[in-house]
């Protein structure tokens, strides 16, 4: 396994909505990281990125963008089909095979409905991919109206989408009341990426709600609740050798300090994985 440098991470605090391309990339150089999952490129073109990402021989390993799919109708679906199959052509021009849809919820459906909603808009979607080498994937994401936030959402829709991937997130799986190591286990067969983060819980707000029924505010990952070791066990001992973004969603720490707290807290334990 290997850690990769998530843009969502870097492109926060002082660095804002737009942060700058050549700096992130000399950074995750400076790290020792070869890799990056870019959130959305920021208003800046592919071919552009690819570009700085070769001189600084780096790689994309993932693809992350937002749309929405989630209308019962099939004809409202299609906006959102279109923007997916441009964020696949992106993904090419990057030079990854991966990318993730972060799903959010709406407040007219239930968790159900969403889910059924977006399932039949992702088996259009995992067409379009599969035909130009790209595997699509969805995460585990942390709001109780989402439609995707333990494994056995995930699992849904992968019984019902074989193309279909998970980006398995440690932290997000947590707040729908789920072990991780479960979380992952119950899906590990179709992992193909992985976030890593953290969180320590809250009484109420400002912390973030969770399906559980419990409150959560973000935390570097070693400083929070999840047990990454464990959840690092596991997914060696099932065989997967992919990649790690770190994650960090807090304000305790500037983001380039969290980027190199964690690392080493995460280089650490799998340092520490047998061979």
């Amino acid at each position: 396994m290997k850690i990769s440098m998530m843009s969502y991470t870097l492109a926060r605090g002082e660095w804002g909505k737009n942060p700058d391309i050549e700096r992130l990339c000399r950074f995750t150089r400076e790290l020792g990281l070869d890799g990056v999952d870019w959130v959305t490129l920021y208003g800046r073109e592919a071919g552009e990125v690819r570009r700085i990402m070769d001189d600084h021989g780096l790689k994309t390993v993932c693809y992350t963008f937002f749309v929405d799919l989630n209308f019962p109708e099939a004809e409202l679906r299609r906006p959102g089909l279109e923007e997916l199959k441009r964020g696949v052509e992106t993904a090419v021009q990057l030079g990854t095979d991966k990318v993730m849809l972060p799903i959010r919820s709406k407040p007219e459906f239930s968790r159900d409905e969403s889910r059924r909603h977006v399932i039949e808009g992702l088996k259009e979607g995992v067409r379009f991919a599969a035909e130009a080498g790209v595997r699509l994937s969805v995460e585990h994401f942390p709001d109780p109206r989402s439609p995707f936030v333990v494994s056995a959402d995930v699992n849904q829709a992968l019984r019902e989408i074989p193309e279909l991937g998970v980006t398995f997130d440690s932290g997000n799986v947590l707040t729908g009341g789920e072990d991780p190591v479960a979380g992952f286990l119950k899906s590990k067969d179709r992992v193909i990426h992985a976030h890593f983060k953290d969180w320590v819980r809250t009484e109420g707000a400002p912390g973030r709600a969770g399906l559980d029924g419990k409150f959560y505010q973000p935390a570097l990952v070693g400083e929070g609740i999840v047990d990454h070791r464990s959840v690092l066990e596991a997914m060696h001992q099932a065989g997967y050798r992919g990649y790690l973004n770190l994650e960090y969603e807090g304000n305790l720490y500037p983001p380039e300090a969290a980027m190199e707290k964690g690392l080493r807290f995460l280089n650490g334990l799998l340092e520490s994985l047998p061979d």
